[in-house]
């Protein structure tokens, strides 16, 4: 599974427009946000019988510091012939102009480390350089594309201007860092908080701010096959701060949900200093 870019998703400008400046990025808010993740539903041919987990994602930073991401996805999956625990940590830092973003993966299957990746990407004229520390060393040439942070700040102002449907692409560093992903993005109209909101109680003050629904299919940039099928998808609720929540991760023979049960909210960084 691709449980990095559950969470991760997010998006700027391509690489062939000039980056926004500070100033105009919104004020994502820094965060610490647990949900608990539930089997929505299985196909007979998925072998699932049940998922449960938890899944912890951390935000820091600001428009000149650049941007850390700690993330953590623990499930139990249950089939028909076993059970198996499953653990991916992940710590990303996408640097404040959107040039570079450096990643490190751990994955654990049963307590036991089943991999590990860890790279460093970077956005150049003609596209993006990969450089691959482990498992082993490595460098890849990809398309250009852009980072997590810069996919969030684009959603987000789209969504602002009322733009409902739009195609971009995403680098994330996630399974062995040598993809880029096309998305395509659908977001609804903002919508009013219902008081009877499951979530309601974990979101305390930011209850009653309104939210985007937005949809996300994420395809495969490299698959030439000519079949328009999304690898997954994922629909969320978007606050116009970053803060995601209501989940729903689809990989077609079985989805899981993630519902928000604790939301921290950090202090804010300083407004970046005037430019000279």
């Amino acid at each position: 599974m691709r449980v990095t870019r559950l969470f991760l998703s997010a998006a700027l400008l391509s690489t062939a427009i000039p980056m926004a400046p500070a100033f105009a990025v919104p004020a994502l808010q820094a965060h610490r946000a647990v949900y608990d993740l539930t089997l929505n539903k299985a196909s007979d041919r998925s072998g699932i019988t049940g998922i449960s987990g938890r899944m912890v994602y951390e935000f820091n930073g600001s428009a000149c510091e650049g941007y850390t991401v700690k993330f953590r996805f623990v499930t139990q999956i249950v089939t028909n012939d076993n059970t198996r625990l499953t653990d991916q940590q992940t710590t990303t830092f996408e640097d404040a102009e959107g040039k570079t973003f450096s990643f490190v993966t751990k994955s654990f299957v049963d307590q036991n480390l089943d991999k590990e990746v860890k790279g460093m990407a970077t956005r150049g004229p003609k596209g993006l350089k990969v450089d691959i520390d482990k498992p082993e060393k490595n460098t890849l040439e990809l398309a250009a594309t852009q980072f997590p942070t810069q996919h969030l700040v684009e959603l987000i102002g789209k969504a602002e201007r009322g733009e409902n449907f739009y195609q971009t692409n995403l680098f994330d560093g996630s399974e062995d860092a040598n993809k880029v992903m096309t998305t395509t993005v659908v977001v609804g109209k903002k919508t009013d908080a219902d008081k009877a909101d499951p979530e309601a109680p974990a979101l305390a003050k930011l209850a009653a701010d309104k939210y985007w629904p937005v949809d996300i299919a994420y395809f495969d940039d490299t698959d030439k096959s000519g079949e328009e099928v999304p690898e997954y998808r994922i629909s969320f609720k978007l606050h116009e701060n970053g803060i995601t929540r209501d989940l729903v991760m689809d990989y077609g023979d079985f989805s899981m949900t993630g519902k928000l049960v604790n939301l921290s909210l950090f202090d804010q960084t300083k407004p970046c200093p005037a430019s000279k």
